[in-house]
């Protein structure tokens, strides 16, 4: 099906390419080389195997003053490094193209193929989802629809990892005030059990490995980490998820359920462990947007307070929409349940998140919001009343592709959360910021 996509979207090639046809013999030494004899020779390079000598070449003409030409050398670069399997650095050719040719309907769909065997296919049925928003021909859009129900992740391992330097106002997402209401008497925090900022190393990864069991299905065992350390080793905070899933691949479903087990640390001791069992689903929503759906349950065992102990229910829903080739919009809708033996800790929670993209030239933009009510079961004990809160979060930020090194980008990411709690010992403000790397794509 990818090399289908391929052959039907030959027609979007760039039309002002120039033609290696022209120049048939090899020019003399003796006189600058034009462009078009360049193109020639780094071809007759490439059909000897020279690979290496012709892609120096096509470098060589990126850097010419003709937007076309090169266009049609980080086009014919990334073509080559695609066929000797140098995905990422294929990818990174291509998207250094659509940052100068954004609208680039056969670039869009080569990037798109080139995600999908890097094993990015979320990234590859984004890229499907913009080029459509442009419209195609009818025969080429035909294509990309069969590609886009057949699509499913054609790596077979992979690793994903973030680093950044995380500086934030209140690492601890504790409240200000010195001084609590309580039924017994009013409490003093110490210093340390109110809200502190530091700047902490943020690090997450996900590692995955893909075993075929059947026609469209994937045994799939995954695990998430999630880490913030700081200075102040009291306040690290560190997540890791196990999980053993399926990936089951239909015409417009996909269906990904996982069952597995997490372990939580907070300071120098095990906070939470979790027993999880989720089902993921993406359905194809015509030809510019997608639904996700989510439903997990989890029993949770807080290691500091059996109080706690329970069982935890959420849910999602969201659609994510193409609004034209360089910009998307998603928005979702989400729901949680948690019990615990103390009603006090009881609490449902509701929420709604938007979240918008576009790409500027050699930078991708993002904002983000959220607003979530939750309300607690019963009274806490101490307080003498239920929690009711609302929490809201922006979030924006920019990912400098401009500075690609080895398929890698800088990002920058600022953001800023409020709970509003009618008990203090919940309410806080804090801001938050990060500057790291991440996958360009």
């Amino acid at each position: 099906m990818i090399a289908c996509l391929a052959a039907a979207a030959a027609p979007l090639a760039l039309a002002s390419a120039p033609s290696p046809a022209r120049s048939a013999a090899a020019p003399a030494p003796s006189r600058e080389l034009s462009a078009i004899e360049v193109f020639a020779v780094a071809e007759r390079f490439q059909s000897a195997g020279r690979n290496e000598e012709a892609i120096r070449l096509y470098d060589a003409l990126t850097q010419d003053r003709d937007a076309d030409v090169r266009a049609e050398a980080r086009f014919r670069k990334a073509m080559l490094l695609a066929s000797l399997t140098r995905y990422r650095e294929a990818a990174t050719a291509l998207r250094a193209l659509l940052d100068e040719k954004p609208d680039a309907a056969r670039v869009r769909l080569e990037l798109a193929r080139v995600l999908a065997l890097m094993g990015n296919d979320g990234g590859a049925r984004r890229e499907l989802r913009q080029v459509q928003a442009t419209g195609l021909p009818a025969e080429v859009a035909r294509a990309v629809g069969q590609f886009d129900t057949a699509l499913r992740s054609h790596k077979r391992a992979g690793l994903r990892l973030e680093f950044a330097l995380a500086p934030d106002t209140n690492i601890n997402r504790a409240t200000e005030v010195r001084t609590l209401d309580t039924v017994i008497a009013p409490l003093t925090l110490s210093r340390d059990a109110r809200a502190q900022s530091g700047v902490g190393i943020h690090l997450s990864g996900e590692g995955y490995w893909k075993i075929p069991v059947g026609a469209g299905i994937n045994l799939t065992p995954r695990v998430n980490s999630l880490a913030t350390l700081y200075g102040k080793s009291a306040y690290n905070d560190v997540t890791v998820t196990a999980l053993m899933g399926l990936e089951v691949q239909r015409q417009h479903d996909r269906f990904s359920p996982s069952v597995g087990h997490g372990w939580r640390w907070y300071g120098k001791r095990s906070y939470m462990h979790t027993d999880v069992a989720t089902l993921d689903w993406i359905h194809a929503l015509g030809q510019k947007a997608q639904l996700s759906a989510s439903v997990s349950a989890a029993t949770t065992d807080y290691q500091l307070n059996d109080l706690q102990d329970g069982a935890l229910y959420s849910v999602s829903l969201g659609v994510e929409r193409a609004l034209s080739a360089r910009s998307g919009l998603s928005v979702s809708l989400n729901a949680a349940r948690q019990t615990a033996r103390d009603p006090g800790y009881a609490t449902a929670s509701g929420g709604i998140r938007l979240l918008g993209w576009r790409e500027a030239g050699h930078t991708t933009l993002f904002a983000s919001a959220a607003l979530q009510r939750t309300e607690g079961d019963a009274a806490l004990a101490l307080f003498g009343t239920a929690r009711r809160e609302w929490f809201a979060s922006v979030r924006t930020g920019a990912t400098l592709r401009s500075l690609t090194v080895h398929g890698f980008a800088p990002y920058v990411r600022i953001g800023y959360e409020r709970n509003g709690s009618n008990v203090a010992l919940y309410d806080y403000r804090r801001f938050t910021s990060e500057f790291g790397i991440t996958s360009a794509f």
